[in-house]
């Protein structure tokens, strides 16, 4: 019934960690204890383990151990020498942003003739389509470049031969059962690929193409004013937004090398951006870039051009720059917005179709944007713990999202429905594919058998894994910032989750846009804290007297005094 359906999402499974044994503790007396059974959590258990965690990580991994990467170096100095035009083909999400503005730096420091090219979301659709291929040959390109996407485009990658054009790609998505037929693909997941790191980000391969070409330039004492660490700043973002593992030593290296140029501000769109967020160099880390930088070069492919974010990292004029940061910041409120409303309406149509405990959501209509179907296909999977499919119906061909549980591989199940679609790509928890309207019901009759059969018998309620329960007294100052030390955090190297319990509420109240969040003063026996807890204004009406909160630890600055906060995940009453 949709009532158990509702009832198994209000309520998460609060599943705290095993207590590190006395043996790891003895090994980690060097760090505070609520940090050595977090890093206990994340199955390291020695002192060398910690450290090697915490440093900063060397860069030193060899981008010719990339396969093809000598090839395409190859035919791109050959392009830089005849001043060939060349193309670079980027997708218009954070990541794909960020890969293509790197590319095009690298390039023009390199003194290449290129100009990036994004497709519209609407008008194009995810990944190469043989149109603008055919357009950017009829301008005069003779090489294009992709990033962040190509790998599954095989035939628009064949179609490119008879259009003249010699094809370079560079993805890091999953490598279909054949390779494109293009000059050079570099992808860390190919099966013959040595590079160490097979899970980065598509500006993460991206950087390695540059930094091949910038090892090459310096060995031929070539002049070039770029340095591969000029370009950490949008590796730091891409790859954080894109959610790849932030637990394995290249990427962690990659983030945090990269958030030290990034709160350099140096580059003018970025310094605007980060204005224009609220923010302030220096202070910028990896959950701001998750909430206030990437969703902003994000909105700008959702509902208008991705160029716009990508002429904010490219440009170096910081007038122009802060026009762009205030057009993205626009975009942006305008998006949470447009993002709200499809929301309420995508959520109706699922509750309507919710008939019994059923494995998996899926709404399609006219009226959904497609610029904003993933978000809203996230926020039902986060709301339902179920997989989500939002798609938005078009005359012929309808462009579909989808936001998936850990129990539930969803690029996976687009595979086994191939033969339905147009093209699919993506991961096991976030993917988007096209489909010609007549097989829409086909589709979703399949999906559902498949997560059926995949999910039957599991308890599907979200889990939240807390590292550790901490006494009120102990939540301070000098806890907080220890915890930082953890960063970068994201995908697989969560913020860390705390909880305490049997707190009185001294005070709540509503704030924000039409009081959608909580804030919350919390204490006992002398000791108080404020907490904030976002999107959980309608608990305000039914809150407990005492309650236990799941939250991460905060340093709040105000007025220049630095003080702990909680940002609370969830609250059950307590006891």
């Amino acid at each position: 019934m949709i009532g158990s359906v509702m009832n198994q999402t209000q309520a998460k499974r609060w599943r705290i960690s095993p207590v590190i044994p006395p043996s790891v503790q003895r090994q980690l007396t060097e760090f505070h204890p609520v940090v050595a059974q977090v890093l206990y959590n994340r199955g390291i258990n020695t002192a060398a383990e910690a450290r090697l965690f915490l440093e900063d990580g060397t860069l030193d991994a060899n981008p010719f151990d990339l396969a093809d990467m000598n090839k395409a170096v190859a035919r791109i100095r050959q392009a830089i020498r005849n001043q060939e035009p060349i193309a670079v083909y980027g997708d218009f999400d954070t990541d794909g942003v960020t890969a293509t503005a790197l590319l095009v730096q690298t390039l023009r420091a390199l003194g290449a003739i290129v100009e990036p090219y994004i497709p519209h979301r609407v008008e194009e659709g995810y990944g190469l389509n043989t149109t603008a291929l055919s357009m950017l040959a009829q301008d005069g390109f003779r090489l294009v470049i992709t990033v962040d996407c190509g790998i599954r485009d095989l035939d628009a990658v064949a179609d490119s031969v008879s259009l003249g054009l010699d094809m370079i790609v560079t993805d890091h998505h999953s490598v279909g059962p054949i390779l494109p037929a293009a000059l050079a693909v570099i992808d860390p997941k190919r099966e013959d690929c040595r590079f160490p790191e097979k899970m980065l980000a598509g500006v993460g391969v991206a950087y390695f193409l540059a930094d091949a070409l910038l090892r090459v330039a310096h060995r031929l004492n070539e002049p070039v004013a770029l340095d591969s660490e000029d370009l950490l700043d949008l590796v730091a973002i891409g790859t954080v937004a894109d959610l790849v593992p932030l637990d394995r030593p290249l990427n962690r290296a990659l983030v945090r090398r990269g958030l030290k140029v990034l709160n350099t501000a140096r580059r003018p769109g970025l310094y605007a951006l980060i204005e224009a967020a609220g923010l302030r160099p220096g202070q910028v880390n990896s959950t701001s870039i998750g909430f206030a930088l990437g969703p902003r070069l994000n909105a700008a492919g959702r509902l208008e051009s991705a160029s716009q974010a990508c002429e904010l990292l490219i440009t170096h004029d910081l007038s122009e720059a802060v026009t762009l940061a205030a057009e993205l910041n626009a975009l942006n409120i305008r998006r949470q917005d447009e993002t709200r409303l499809a929301q309420i309406k995508v959520r109706e149509l699922a509750l309507t179709e919710l008939e019994g405990d059923l494995p998996l959501i899926f709404a399609a209509d006219r009226s959904f944007p497609s610029g904003l179907v993933g978000l809203v296909a996230g926020r039902l999977a986060e709301e339902f713990y179920r997989p989500a499919v939002v798609i938005e119906v078009g005359e012929e061909e309808c462009r579909g999202s989808c936001r998936s549980i850990p129990e539930f591989d969803i690029v996976r199940a687009l595979d086994e429905c191939a033969d339905l679609l147009i093209r699919h790509g993506g991961h096991s928890q976030a993917a988007g594919f096209s489909v010609r309207r007549e097989n829409l019901f086909d589709l979703k009759d399949r999906l559902f058998h498949l997560a059926e059969q995949q999910l039957r018998g599991q308890e599907l309620r979200p889990a939240l894994m807390i590292d550790a329960e901490v006494p009120l007294e102990q939540i301070t100052l000098e806890l907080a910032q220890a915890l930082s030390d953890l960063e970068p955090f994201g995908h697989r190297n969560p913020q860390p989750l705390l909880m305490t319990s049997n707190l009185q509420v001294l005070d709540a109240r509503r704030v924000g846009k039409d009081g959608a969040h909580l804030k919350l003063t919390l204490g006992e026996l002398g000791f108080r804290i404020d907490a904030i807890a976002f999107r959980s204004g309608e608990q305000m009406d039914n809150l407990p007297r005492r309650v236990d909160v799941a939250y991460h630890l905060e340093v709040n600055e105000w007025n220049g005094r630095l003080k702990p906060q909680l940002n609370v995940r969830d609250i059950r009453p307590a006891n």
